[in-house]
């Protein structure tokens, strides 16, 4: 199974965001934060910002919603194309029924829980996501230290990802960098968020193929190896 680098436009120049998508054609899906100023206390951009991201990026879109509301809000970002669209536990008043409404749309559907949310609710219907998000750090801000006391979902996630043969993907988004991005891995991750790890270096696409490598040593192989393109960037 190949590491999945998805940098995140977070930490992009946003002044020259059709260049900074550019620089990360490399890169497996780009990393979209949307944030209302109310589920966490920043905004970012909207639905609008996302469309004009989707329209100029050589790469797929990896939306992550931290917005009150998704069950009504998230239908929209599939619909405009993001070829992957994940939402808070958290913030969802009815998540497999909007997990399934993504997926009718044409979008994976993924889920995201807090550093302070527990992962048990989760284990027994992996295959109703498409993608699990543990973030490890608390949402809002880019720029934030690795947690390691998250590292426990991600084994927990995986033992049973692993057992019941799901080919959900598990992805982690906080301070991901060499030196923490091995230790996401072991813990279960394939699919990782980057910010300045990717954006902050001079050579992007290599910051790109050195973190791919650091994970690829340590993440573990399971159901659905090879599939990291599975999602067309012509969506």
């Amino acid at each position: 199974m190949t590491a999945r680098i998805n940098p995140s436009i977070l930490s992009a120049d946003f002044a020259n965001m059709q260049a900074e998508l550019g620089r990360i054609a490399a890169a497996d899906f780009v990393h979209v934060d949307v944030m209302d100023n109310h589920f966490v206390p920043n905004l970012t951009f909207g639905q609008q910002m996302v469309e004009r991201v989707q329209a100029t990026s050589p790469v797929p879109l990896d939306v992550h919603l931290m917005i009150d509301d998704p069950d009504r809000w998230a239908p929209g970002y599939a619909e405009i194309g993001a070829a992957s669209v994940t939402f808070h536990l958290e913030a969802a008043g009815e998540p497999i029924a909007l997990a399934r409404h993504l997926r009718e749309i044409g979008a994976r559907a993924g889920v995201a829980i807090k550093p302070g949310t527990d992962v048990d609710p989760l284990l027994d219907y992996l295959d109703e996501f498409d993608q699990i998000l543990v973030m490890t750090v608390e949402p809002g801000f880019g720029g934030q230290s690795f947690i390691p006391g998250t590292m426990h979902k991600l084994q927990q996630l995986r033992k049973k990802a692993d057992k019941a043969g799901s080919a959900v993907w598990l992805q982690v988004d906080g301070g991901i960098q060499p030196g923490t991005i091995e230790q996401a891995a072991e813990a279960g991750a394939d699919t990782f968020v980057a910010g300045s790890a990717v954006f902050g270096q001079e050579n992007v696409e290599k910051a790109i193929g050195d973190l791919r490598a650091l994970a690829q040593a340590h993440v573990h192989g399971r159901p659905g190896a090879g599939m990291d393109r599975a999602v067309s960037a012509s969506r």
